[in-house]
């Protein structure tokens, strides 16, 4: 195994996905005030000193520039990339896509840019579960239908995915528990003690708030 894979294999990326309309908001999420700072930079706190790198996932130029103003790289452990998604408007898929194809190491952590409540815990906890004979580590609360249950949006993914994602949406086929139903996917229990339900909450609507 060549040095390159070996430190590869080391790298914990973040793929944050902020390429939404944010039509339920009504106003961009990642940017919103949220307890005196923009929602996504309480993400990008709670990944100091867990990760090696994140990849910021934007629908344009004009919104990275907004984000790269109030995006401090100094404030952080880890370098911060901004990447505009290739394919827009079109759900998570091509966002995922974008990200996977800008990271350094083998597998991404994805997390929604309107998920203030991750812990470090579950970053950690969910990184200790990467298997190399899964393309996918996915959350799922109690249920016998895991995929039904599954939270996708707080998964980790391999890089080599990246052509069945484009497949996918070449056929316009968008859903992302579809594509976790075509690759090999170990589901891990959210139990409420090791990984904790609330970490899940999403902000979409101001009612949310």
């Amino acid at each position: 195994m060549s040095n390159e894979i070996k430190n590869r294999e080391n790298i914990k990326s973040c793929i944050i996905l902020c390429g939404g309309q944010s039509r339920r908001m009504g106003q961009d999420k990642g940017s919103m005030i949220i307890k005196d700072k923009p929602m996504i930079k309480h993400i990008l706190s709670t990944l100091n000193h867990e990760i090696n790198e994140a990849i910021i996932v934007l629908n344009d130029t004009e919104r990275i520039g907004k984000y790269k103003e109030f995006i401090n790289q100094d404030d952080y452990s880890y370098p911060i990339t901004f990447v505009e998604d290739e394919i827009k408007n079109k759900g998570p898929l091509p966002g995922i896509s974008t990200g996977l194809k800008n990271i350094n190491s083998q597998y991404a952590l994805i997390l929604p840019c309107d998920s203030p409540y991750v812990t470090k815990n579950y970053i950690n906890t969910i990184f200790n579960e990467i298997n190399k004979d899964y393309q996918a580590i996915v959350p799922y609360h109690d249920s016998d239908d895991k995929l039904k249950t599954s939270e996708p949006l707080h998964s980790i993914y391999n890089k080599n995915i990246i052509p069945e994602i484009g497949y996918l949406i070449s056929q316009d086929s968008l859903h992302i528990k579809g594509l976790i139903k075509k690759i090999e996917t170990k589901f891990v229990l959210i139990d409420n003690k090791k990984i904790l339900k609330k970490e899940f909450r999403n902000l979409n609507r101001p009612t949310d708030i």
